[in-house]
């Protein structure tokens, strides 16, 4: 699970934000410049997840996911962490041919609450929003790094 396998494929990228409750899911374009948002997956354990993360894989035609990894604030990974590591081995055996590759996701959901609060999204709509908005910014994170390598 290596941003390098990521690096040799061409095509989108999804990018996830796992959570118990919702996870978020954003693509990139093709030319993996931009990331967004398409939506959330409703609960119900690491399989169902895992199949429906196979299919926004299939639907949105991407080569490869980019996985948050909630790592603390001390660097260290807790019970979060294990569950998506969790998640990413069933992903990598799921679909051996899409790699799979992990980004800290420390301070994604505070940036995207930020950005939330200045666009006085509230209510339902802020809960509907939040996971897949923390999506967008771990892939975008992700794009940047892969420009960078």
């Amino acid at each position: 699970m290596s941003f390098t396998r990521i690096k040799e494929t061409k095509g989108r990228v999804l990018g996830v934000d796992f959570g118990e409750a919702r996870t978020g899911l954003a693509v990139s374009d093709a030319a993996r410049l931009l990331a967004s948002g398409i939506g959330n997956i409703q609960g119900g354990g690491l399989e169902k997840t895992v199949e429906r993360i196979a299919a926004a894989v299939a639907e949105q035609g991407a080569v490869a996911v980019v996985l948050g990894l909630p790592v603390n604030m001390n660097g260290t990974e807790g019970p979060r962490a294990e569950r998506a590591r969790a998640l990413g081995a069933l992903l990598a055996e799921r679909m051996p041919d899409v790699p799979v590759a992990f980004v800290d996701e420390r301070m994604t959901t505070m940036a995207a609450s930020r950005f939330l609060n200045e666009t006085n999204t509230r209510g339902k709509r802020r809960k509907g929003v939040i996971d897949t908005l923390s999506a967008e910014i771990i892939l975008q994170n992700a794009l940047d790094r892969l420009r960078l390598m």
